[in-house]
């Protein structure tokens, strides 16, 4: 993989900003706009390009092996590249209970694009950072494959060539809004983010996960991909609606809301937590008047059939942080 053969995808970068009106911001002086991740490439959109990417080119057209739950965003846009690029994929996926069940619609489009899904128990997925554990894995995917064969790329994509690709989107807002907000999985995002803005700007993460865990590893990918602490950051960990792959009627209406306000369908287990916490943030007074904040939309709603993924419920108890 090179630099042309990503180039030949031919991205939307940088991508699209947005000036929207909402009286809900306004009222308080602030002024908000819409970062349009979600329109960079149709197969590889919103941050999955900026963590890909540069994964993909270290990778340098060796099998990509990676992980995420039954619905991960990641495995999809993982597969896809695969696919237009011409390059294999492996999927280790969490869950061998699902291994003699039909595919749901996300992990049948992996299947679709060339990727090899190999499920693993939920114990052993737990420890797939774990040397011995991949070597494993590694060596259950078949005879004479050794660990360097593949390029192992972290579930959500989150690692320090992600941290480095993202921040480019602080590059394209340097100096644009004086807070930028994102919702955040794995973290690799924000790390990214901060790292990119003008000083004095700041980014402002919405995990869509409960825990209390993220800072950390946040911390964690700035040291591997910077050296230490980049860039000015923080967490509202308040609208994880109850955790990943969580959703409620509240949360689905403000989508809705949101989306015929402003002319976009609103993906609902990331980008709306982050939109319904700005609106919060914004009516508690958070944003002082004159304040531009930037919403990173990172990503487009699932479009699975309605019959596989009723409105308004949630995914699954399988699916995984791959943001």
């Amino acid at each position: 993989m090179n630099a042309l053969g990503l180039g030949a995808l031919r991205p939307r970068l940088p991508s699209p900003l947005e000036p929207v009106e909402d009286e809900r911001f306004a009222r308080h002086g602030v002024r908000l706009l819409l970062k349009r991740d979600d329109l960079i490439h149709p197969d590889l959109p919103g941050n999955k390009w900026r963590k890909l990417a540069p994964n993909l080119l270290a990778a340098s057209g060796r099998p990509v092996l990676t992980f995420g739950g039954a619905y991960s965003n990641h495995l999809r846009a993982t597969a896809a590249a695969g696919r237009l690029l011409g390059f294999p994929t492996v999927g280790v996926v969490r869950g061998d209970e699902l291994a003699g069940l039909p595919l749901n619609h996300s992990l049948a489009r992996c299947a679709e694009d060339g990727m090899r899904l190999h499920f693993v128990d939920r114990a052993t997925y737990r420890r797939k950072a774990d040397p011995q554990t991949l070597a494993t894995i590694l060596a259950r995917l078949g005879e004479g494959e050794e660990p360097d064969a593949f390029y192992v790329v972290p579930e959500g994509g989150s690692n320090a060539l992600a941290a480095h690709g993202c921040r480019d989107l602080g590059r394209e807002l340097h100096a644009v809004a004086d807070v930028v907000a994102v919702p955040c999985g794995t973290g690799g995002t924000l790390a990214g983010l901060a790292a990119g803005l003008a000083p004095g700007r700041r980014a402002l993460g919405i995990p869509v996960l409960k825990g209390g865990f993220l800072g950390r590893e946040i911390e964690e990918l700035q040291r591997a991909a910077f050296g230490g602490p980049a860039g000015d950051w923080s967490l509202d960990e308040r609208f994880h609606f109850g955790g990943y792959a969580r959703t409620a009627p509240a949360l689905d209406a403000f989508a809705e809301d949101f989306g015929a306000r402003h002319g976009m369908p609103v993906e609902r287990l990331y980008v709306a937590k982050m939109l319904y916490g700005l609106v919060t943030l914004a009516e508690e007074g958070a944003f002082a008047p004159g304040t531009t904040v930037a919403a990173v939309i990172t990503g487009r709603p699932d479009t699975a059939p309605p019959a596989l993924r009723p409105s308004g419920t949630p995914r699954s108890p399988q699916s995984d942080s791959s943001r």
